[in-house]
C-alpha cells in the first residue's frame, strides 16, 4: 500500500488501498488509532486519488480532532473493569489482583500490559461463559463452544453451528452491558436473524436491554482505544 502526506496543521498521513470491489474513492478514519485510509478502484490513478484526498483535507482534520485518544495500560493508569475504575498499582503479588479500587500487579513496568491483558481475558471468559450458560439454559438451546477475540467490528457473533464468539473487551464495560451481549448472541441460537421475532427473544432473555445497547453505541469506541501492548 502507498502512503502520502497532506501537509498542513496538522499533517495528515493517508494510506492508499486498491480494491477490485471499489467503484469510487472512499475515505475512512479509524476511530481507534486515527489512521486514514483512501480506498480506490484498481483502475484509478494515484494522482486522482491524491487530489481527492487534498479536497477533503479540512474534513479529515475535523474528524481527526474528535478521534478517541488511546489509553495505554501502565502503572498509575486507570482501567475500566465491569463498571468500576481500577487504578493499576505495583505490589508484592505474583499475578494481578483486585483490592478495593486498585488492580495490584507485579512491579515490573515492562510486563504490566501483558499481565493485565491476560487477567482481563481470563475474567472475560469466566463471565461470558457464565452468562451464556445462563441464557442458553433459559432458552433451552445449548451452544456448541465459546471463543474470545479482539474484534473491532462486532461485540459478538453466533455461527450456524451454535458456536459463540465474543470480544474479550466486554469485561471492560459494565456487567449489565456484558450480559446484554451474551443474551443477544444466545438469542441467535433460536433466531439467526435480526427480525422482530429475534428481538422478542432478546427481550424475553434480557428485559429492558435498551440502555445497555445504547451504552455500547456511546462508549464502545473508548474500550477499543485502551492499548495493552505497543
Amino acid at each position: 500500500m502507498t502512503q502520502f502526506v497532506i501537509p498542513g496543521t496538522p499533517d495528515v498521513e493517508v494510506t492508499l488501498r486498491r480494491s477490485a470491489a471499489a467503484r469510487r474513492f472512499s475515505l475512512r478514519v479509524s476511530r481507534l488509532d486515527g489512521r486514514v485510509t483512501l480506498t480506490l478502484p484498481r483502475s484509478a490513478r494515484d494522482a486522482e486519488a491524491r487530489a481527492f484526498a487534498f479536497e477533503k483535507a479540512d474534513w479529515l482534520r475535523r474528524v481527526l480532532a474528535t478521534a478517541t485518544p488511546q489509553r495505554r495500560v501502565a502503572l498509575g493508569a486507570v482501567l475500566p473493569f465491569q463498571g468500576q475504575d481500577l487504578t493499576i498499582v505495583p505490589g508484592a503479588v505474583r499475578a494481578p489482583r483486585i483490592e478495593g479500587t486498585s488492580l495490584i500487579v507485579p512491579p515490573d513496568p515492562d510486563r504490566v500490559g501483558a499481565r493485565v491483558e491476560a487477567f482481563v481475558k481470563l475474567a472475560a471468559r469466566q463471565r461470558l461463559q457464565a452468562a451464556s450458560d445462563r441464557y442458553a439454559a433459559a432458552l433451552g438451546r445449548p451452544y456448541s463452544r465459546l471463543s474470545l477475540r479482539d474484534t473491532r467490528s462486532r461485540w459478538g457473533s453466533c455461527a450456524p453451528d451454535g458456536s459463540l464468539m465474543y470480544s474479550w473487551r466486554l469485561i471492560l464495560a459494565p456487567s449489565d452491558v456484558l450480559d446484554y451481549v451474551a443474551a443477544h448472541e444466545v438469542a441467535h441460537l433460536a433466531e439467526m436473524n435480526h427480525s422482530s421475532a429475534f428481538w422478542a427473544v432478546v427481550e424475553r432473555l434480557r428485559p429492558g436491554h435498551a440502555p445497555e445497547r445504547a451504552w455500547l453505541k456511546r462508549h464502545g469506541t473508548a474500550l477499543h482505544a485502551i492499548r495493552f501492548r505497543d
